[in-house]
Formats: structure tokens, sequence, C-alpha cells
């Protein structure tokens, strides 16, 4: 999916803002996106865009609580915040994941009744955790925990995890869940892309390498603990993927294969060198519907890179990070993060 054009009249389409609730655990009014919005997910409904995103304040630590917040659209670039976040850290049992880093970069998928799954990353300061919650309307979030809680006896509860992107039938302008040979399928990970499987969306259980594999990786592999993991889609030296990548929107499944947008970032001194240090820039790979492990195609080249003044300088620098694709109104809305402070968009033509 290549040829999206970003919205420069009227980009970016959301910014920080004053709205204010009383936080539940310091029981205090806290204007919980008056510092930076970014990273959202997508959901159309009733003829509406949804934008579900990550707001943060400038109180929590480290650089400020994250919560997920909802805003709604007629036509996709418009749009109107609900006051309050709609899933962010509480009293609850899974506080001691959630506080006082927050709740992270939500992606928002369905089932064929109709339930949403949204999958965030949870940061209690140290640790990211990918985690679950579910909901029939948008606004009332069940927060179903850690995904991978129950997988191998809790092995990679305690593990650095984040950013699930489930695999999806995008199906006028809904993103259904759907599975692959009996199961469901995710992506996810921050340094390499891993994948994970499921029988309800809800428990996951990461794919390990088979008795024989060798990791891509073994050193990166090795640091993180995960040295087991079967890697999906590695980083690449010499090119604008060599220090991380991370899955953007719920994959796409085609008659082609699977497609995954992904971000990445460059290290110039493995990477490429004509592009600045530390740059997120976002491509594209697919893989085999049979074999979801499997890579087909991958582009040697990003589609999108920071170029705006508020892709280049905010939060963090040079940044562009596309989390929410949407098919509306016969076209492709592409919303990314710019710089980690604000969201735009890019759309091309069904």
């Amino acid at each position: 999916m290549l040829n999206f054009v970003k919205a420069d009249a009227v980009n970016p389409i959301l910014n920080a803002g004053n709205n204010s609730f009383t936080d539940p655990i310091t029981h205090t009014k806290n204007f919980w996106e008056e510092k930076d919005v970014f990273n959202p997910a997508i959901v159309i409904k009733d003829s509406k865009v949804y934008m579900l995103y990550r707001a943060q304040d400038k109180t929590g630590k480290p650089a400020g609580t994250s919560r997920i917040g909802l805003a709604e659209s007629t036509d996709g670039i418009h749009f109107t915040r609900h006051a309050e976040p709609v899933l962010y850290p509480d009293n609850d049992a899974y506080k001691q994941y959630e506080w006082e880093g927050g709740c992270e970069d939500p992606r928002v998928v369905q089932d064929d009744k109709g339930t949403f799954y949204m999958t965030y990353t949870a940061f209690d300061g140290q640790i990211a955790r990918l985690m679950l919650a579910t909901s029939t309307d948008l606004l009332h979030w069940k927060k179903q925990g850690p995904v991978f809680a129950n997988a191998m006896n809790g092995k990679y509860i305690d593990l650095w995890s984040k950013s699930g992107s489930i695999v999806s039938v995008y199906d006028q302008g809904k993103i259904v869940a759907t599975k692959i040979n009996g199961k469901y399928w995710m992506y996810w990970g921050d340094i390499f892309i891993w994948s994970a499987t499921s029988d309800d969306l809800i428990h996951w259980t990461p794919v390990e390498m088979k008795t024989g594999e060798k990791a891509t990786d073994s050193l990166k592999s090795w640091a993180l603990k995960m040295p087991n993991l079967k890697i999906i889609i590695p980083t690449r030296n010499k090119k604008f993927d060599s220090d991380l990548i991370e899955s953007g929107p719920p994959a796409m499944l085609t008659d082609k294969g699977i497609l995954l947008i992904y971000n990445s970032k460059n290290l110039r001194e493995i990477g490429d060198t004509t592009l600045p240090q530390g740059i997120y820039t976002a491509s594209q790979v697919l893989l085999d519907k049979n074999d979801p492990t499997h890579i087909l195609k991958r582009m040697d080249h990003y589609f999108i890179r920071p170029d705006k003044a508020y892709e280049i300088t905010g939060q963090v620098d040079q940044v562009c990070f596309l989390e929410g694709l949407a098919h509306f109104n016969k076209q492709w809305f592409l919303y990314y993060g710019t710089a980690d402070s604000k969201i735009a968009v890019a759309t091309r033509p069904e």
C-alpha cells in the first residue's frame, strides 16, 4: 500500500488538549492530555471514525503518565474529543503494571460478534508489558491483563513486550481478527518483530523456535533474555531499519499474503548513513498467509519519513510512528504520531 499523501493542509489533526478528570489514584484534578498526544488506533463504527489515542500529562514519571483518550469524526480529519480518558491506570489488579508510566500505544480490532479488542502497552517505569482490554462500545473497557500471563508458566510476563498487531481482515471499514490454520495470530515486539498465537484473542502464546533453529541475531536475543523466540522480522544492517523495528496498525490479511506496516529506527553507525541518527521511518512487509512466520517480500526502502517541522521536532525528534489504518469514504486513512507529540494523517484512494 503505497502513494499515501500527507494531509498538509490540516496536519497535525490533533494536538495536546486541556481536558481534565479526577485521577482515581491521586484523587486530584489531572490535565491528562496537556503534554502530548500521539500513536492512535482507529475504528470505523456507525459511519464515524473513532480515534483511540495516547495522551500524556506533565506530572507522571518518567515523561508523563499515559492514558488512552477517545475522539470521533464524521470525515476522518476533524475530531471531537471526549472529555475524559477511556483507559488509564486505576486502583485495580493491573496498577502494578501501569503506574505510573501508564497505558500506551493502542491498536484495536474486533471479533466477528462485534467485541473490540485493544492491545496496549503498560509501563510501570521500568518494564513495558503487552496488555489487552475488551469493549463493546469503545467507551467502557474491561482490562484482561498481560497477554502472556498464562503462557509457558508465566515465562514471559516480566520480560519486555509491546506493540501487538493482530492479523485481521479489513472488511468495509471493519478490522476483524481472523484465524489462520485454527489460530489467531499477532505480531509484536520493538527490537525485532516476533509473533504469538491465541484461541480466544485474550490469552496469547509467543512462537518459539523449533529444535535446531538458530536466532537471526543471537546477541540481541540473549540481551533481551528471550533467546528462544522465533524472530519473524529482523533488523537490517546498512538500512533505515537497522536499530529496531516495531509493528504498526493491525496486520492485513489479503489474497496475496499478510501485509504488515512497520515502524523502524535508524542507527547511523550500522544503518543508513544518509538518514539522521535515531530517525523513525516506516516500511512494509508481506508474509505468507498460510505460514505467518515466513516472509514473502519486504520493501528495501521506507515509504514515509519525517519531513515536516512537527514531525522533526517534539518530545522525541524525527519520528513518524504509524499505528492506525482505516478504509473510510472510499479512501484509505493512515494515522500516525509525530515526534511523540502530535497526530497526523496521510491518505490515498481506495
